[in-house]
């Protein structure tokens, strides 16, 4: 291939549990997600994520396989991180977690990332990742590796249930977002890190640490984005709710196929990313937002093909 997004960060077991139905496994996990949204996008993706050598580690890489992602690191003996989704009523789902997020080096990633055929213009990380230790600070050193490079991206997908002190959180959610050049967040994140102050005033907060486009999910209520040409707002598209599992990271995926196909990504097209019109992230927002829609009406993270998300837009129009 001659150039591929990356993906590091967590690959898990959800087990999701509802009233109306017995609980169902799904592989999953935020940067999984994205990775799968990515390939269905019809984008060539490599993965970096760690695996148990057991049943649902193996269910794991038939799914990376499945979708056609190279897969970078073998399974390991710790066992397979599990995810318990609970869903209400809504379809919202809360989480539970039985995780193992060991990596090697940064070093040795790195190694492995330059066996792979082919360019890195981005990178993608964020959640538990890029939060729970010892794994996080190895994405850290990835990613400062990879900034020569490849634009980064980054989710923090914050969960108090992981580490509830916010002080600690918000300090290493700041450190990845100066590293990083698109920051994703859900009002949800930016809630629970900074409940004192308005969305707007953290994204402008998070714009200044060096990031050029900042985007926030607003669920049922669509989605916002700030970069430096201006504020722009996202109407949802209207869809019968199935449940909202993965609906955020399509939404990344679909913001990193645009961007991609506009020539934003890589870090050589670092300064037209920084320099992005408010109408071009209109447009993407748009197709991030019709990415989230499509998975929201389906259940477990099922992300749209490039031709469903090319015809829903058209159908939109």
């Amino acid at each position: 291939m001659s150039s591929y997004l990356a993906v590091i960060g967590e690959c898990l077991v959800d087990v999701v549990h509802s009233e109306t139905s017995a609980p169902k496994a799904h592989v999953g996990g935020s940067p999984f997600n994205v990775a799968v949204g990515l390939a269905r996008l019809e984008h060539q993706v490599v993965f970096a994520g760690r695996r148990g050598e057991d049943d649902y580690g193996r269910m794991i890489a038939r799914s990376l396989r499945a979708q056609g992602i190279n897969s970078l690191l073998e399974a390991d003996d710790l066992p397979t991180s599990v995810a318990r989704a609970t869903l209400d009523p809504t379809g919202q789902a809360s989480y539970e977690f039985s995780l193992d997020w060991a990596l090697p080096s940064a070093d040795e990633v790195e190694e492995k990332f330059a066996t792979c055929s082919g360019d890195r213009i981005h990178l993608h990380t964020g959640s538990i990742a890029a939060m729970v230790q010892p794994g996080a600070e190895t994405v850290k050193g990835v990613l400062h590796r990879a900034r020569e490079t490849a634009t980064i991206s980054y989710d923090p997908n914050y969960r108090p249930t992981l580490v509830p002190n916010r002080e600690e959180a918000r300090q290493q959610v700041e450190e990845f977002i100066a590293l990083a050049d698109v920051i994703q967040a859900s009002t949800d994140d930016l809630d629970l890190l900074y409940p004192e102050r308005s969305h707007r005033d953290t994204m402008s907060a998070w714009l200044e640490l060096g990031p050029s486009l900042v985007t926030v999910t607003r669920g049922a209520s669509g989605a916002i984005a700030l970069a430096r040409s201006g504020f722009v707002e996202q109407q949802a598209f209207s869809v019968e709710v199935a449940d909202t599992v993965g609906a955020g990271d399509s939404f990344m995926a679909a913001t990193l196929s645009s961007l991609q196909q506009r020539g934003l990504l890589g870090a050589h097209h670092r300064q037209a990313l920084q320099d992005i019109s408010a109408d071009t992230v209109s447009e993407v927002l748009r197709s991030a937002a019709q990415a989230a829609a499509i998975t929201s009406s389906r259940f477990g993270a099922q992300p749209p093909s490039a031709k469903e998300l090319a015809a829903a837009l058209t159908a939109a129009d």
